[in-house]
């Protein structure tokens, strides 16, 4: 039986997608309760955006079933497309329409009356502080004001579910910060929002729960604060001179601390989980003086989402190739209009 939409607005059981020798799901399961942020967390690759064209109807499992308020995306499509908005990674807006229009056209292709089309337009133009270039094209918009249009065109038809995949990248720091704002919003209202995205500071602001994925498989889930704390205590990195010097610093980081050092040879640089803060630090300086290893900075920080998934993987987000066929993305309107 379907879940109870008034309970569970997203679910996802052992979803499983191949392209030819690739797997890019292998077996995810996720659920999202109705008025809430789950954010989806991983590297390119990982899976999230093959998921979310599952959720939105633009791929179908080789097995596995996944139903979006309440609907099967297999059995029932039309349903799914009628109760979500898609935002996908970039903007899908018409450069040569303004930003009325455009928001006017998605109401149409609803099948919204002229009279609700305008009016609804005019309102989401006003939330997402559109108004004063609301009769402007949307070519001469900035990124920040595209990514708003669109997030608003996500939300023409009132949906039950908003999905973003990755909707900041590409965005200046302002423009991911105003993006945050208009999300907190749709939160704000009531609505449930599958959020993808690379960004780990983004996942720890938004989301009331996070699904780590990597290679095709959720590696883990929870709050912010229950991912931190498996990983314990204060991180000590340390970036040195030459690559030559990895090794010792490995060793050493390997003896005062207390899980196995992870290695990033692209920046030079050693990090490990200490139990003891400072003491970890000054011992770590002393062994690697007495080893005359070129010492260029050093930090200790509490633990972060990054530190969470270098535990998990063993490379950061950002580190990871891209696994999943490169192929047209598709927009939104694929989905949801």
């Amino acid at each position: 039986m379907p879940p109870s939409a008034s309970q569970v607005a997203v679910r996802a059981e052992a979803l499983v997608k191949t392209f030819g020798s690739t797997r890019a799901l292998d077996g995810v399961d996720l659920e999202i309760p109705a008025g809430t942020v789950l954010g989806l967390l991983g590297p390119n690759g990982a899976g999230k955006t093959t998921t979310v064209r599952i959720l939105t109807t633009l791929l179908r499992p080789d097995s596995g079933r996944a139903f979006v308020a309440g609907h099967d995306v297999v059995a029932d499509p039309q349903a799914v497309r009628r109760s979500i908005g898609l935002s996908g990674q970039y903007a899908a807006v018409d450069e040569y329409l303004t930003g009325y229009e455009n928001l006017y056209m998605v109401g149409r292709l609803y099948g919204l009356s002229r009279s609700a089309a305008g009016s609804r337009s005019r309102e989401l133009l006003s939330r997402f502080r559109l108004q004063e270039a609301a009769d402007r094209t949307a070519k001469t918009y900035s990124g920040g004001m595209r990514r708003r249009l669109d997030l608003a065109g996500a939300l023409v038809a009132e949906p039950a579910v908003v999905v973003l995949d990755e909707p900041t990248t590409g965005l200046d720091p302002r423009g991911r910060l105003e993006t945050w704002d208009v999300i907190g919003e749709l939160v704000a209202d009531g609505a449930t929002v599958l959020l993808t995205t690379q960004y780990l500071e983004e996942a720890d602001h938004l989301a009331d729960t996070i699904l780590v994925m990597d290679r095709g498989k959720v590696i883990a889930s929870g709050t912010a604060d229950q991912l931190k704390a498996t990983v314990g205590g204060e991180r000590l990195e340390i970036v040195v001179a030459e690559v030559a010097e990895l090794a010792m610093t490995s060793q050493v980081l390997a003896a005062v601390g207390c899980d196995e050092p992870t290695v990033d040879d692209h920046a030079r640089r050693v990090s490990v989980t200490v139990d003891t803060g400072p003491k970890a630090l000054v011992e770590a300086l002393r062994r690697l003086d007495q080893e005359s290893v070129g010492v260029l900075d050093v930090a200790l920080h509490r633990s972060t989402l990054d530190d969470v998934f270098l535990s998990l993987t063993g490379h950061a987000v950002e580190d990871e190739p891209a696994a999943e066929p490169a192929g047209k993305r598709k927009g939104k309107k694929g989905a949801s209009r």
